[in-house]
């Protein structure tokens, strides 16, 4: 596949006395907990301390929710055969056509996968990444938002605040310079994405796009990671997926750290040498939620590329 992510570019008047941290994470068994639930590992851990049957039931609730965002709001049932690794991967083949009237039931979206199929996958990526940053209040009902609700509060009470305690570090990573609302869009300029001091979540997953779209949404974390800023490495891997985030994002002062449970994230982020922190659902383990913390997070990053607090002394002279 052709790597159409664009480059970021520093402009010369841009202060870079401070890096730039971009923390790139995995999403299931790291920020979120499903597969662990469906199949009993998470209660397994527990040495029946947890119900496993419960663990199922809740698991089974979410891939209800996840199914259905997808199916009604994000065009799963037609674009599921047709995984991008971004949102953006198309972007060439949008003309930028305003969508408000658009009839995508009837547009004619099939195989083959020519140039006029990918333009209007391209718009339905476009919608998804609108939707995307509008949030799900705006397209769910209020019985479903309730619903949602519910099974969130059940299953982050289930597991000891997993959920919440991941939120919570990934607004620790943005506090410094947290994003509004307007920076949620899927058309951010460079400079709307690295400035002086700022942090950057991105997440890689090894799910298909789509779905992984919805989890972000359902699992309320779109407030702390943009549309634009969500990888599928379904296709190409995690280690493309890495190599284009160090194009996209890589400059002198950006620093990269890797958060993820599986082999396959810990191979790439060895590969690229940067840090790799190894979530661990055991309950003694500090590397799980709650427990990981931002500053065990920079004791990792500080062993590859030293404390800053030195290379500010170091500038400074």
């Amino acid at each position: 596949m052709v790597d159409r992510t664009p480059a970021v570019t520093f402009g010369e008047d841009q202060e870079i006395s401070k890096p730039t941290t971009v923390y790139i994470w995995d999403m299931d068994e790291t920020l979120i907990l499903l597969k662990s639930l469906l199949d009993g590992t998470y209660a397994g851990v527990f040495n029946g301390m947890k119900d496993t049957k419960k663990g199922f039931e809740i698991g089974k609730h979410w891939e209800n929710h996840i199914l259905r965002v997808c199916d009604e709001f994000f065009f799963y049932e037609v674009i599921e055969n047709y995984n991008e690794p971004y949102l953006d991967a198309l972007s060439e083949y949008d003309d930028g056509r305003d969508l408000s009237n658009y009839d995508f039931s009837n547009d004619g979206f099939s195989s083959p996968y020519d140039d006029a199929n990918k333009r209007k996958l391209a718009y339905r990526h476009r919608s998804i990444a609108e939707k995307y940053s509008q949030g799900l209040h705006k397209v769910l009902d209020q019985q479903m938002i309730k619903l949602w609700n519910d099974l969130y509060s059940l299953t982050d009470s289930y597991t000891g605040g997993w959920l919440s305690s991941a939120h919570a570090l990934l607004e620790q990573t943005l506090a410094k310079t947290k994003p509004s609302a307007s920076d949620h869009s899927s058309e951010m300029t460079p400079r709307s994405i690295i400035t002086k001091d700022q942090s950057i979540n991105v997440l890689v997953t090894s799910g298909s796009l789509v779905p992984s779209l919805a989890k972000c949404l359902l699992y309320r974390l779109d407030d702390v990671i943009s549309a634009n800023n969500v990888y599928s490495s379904w296709e190409v891997g995690k280690l493309q997926c890495f190599s284009w985030i160090k194009e996209r994002f890589g400059s002198p002062n950006v620093r990269f750290c890797v958060i993820g449970d599986g082999t396959e994230e810990c191979a790439a982020a060895e590969t690229m040498r940067w840090p790799f922190i190894k979530i661990d659902i055991r309950p003694a383990s500090p590397y799980r939620f709650p427990g990981l913390t931002m500053e065990m997070v920079q004791s990792y990053i500080d062993v590859i590329y030293g404390p800053q607090d030195s290379k500010d002394e170091k500038m400074k002279g």
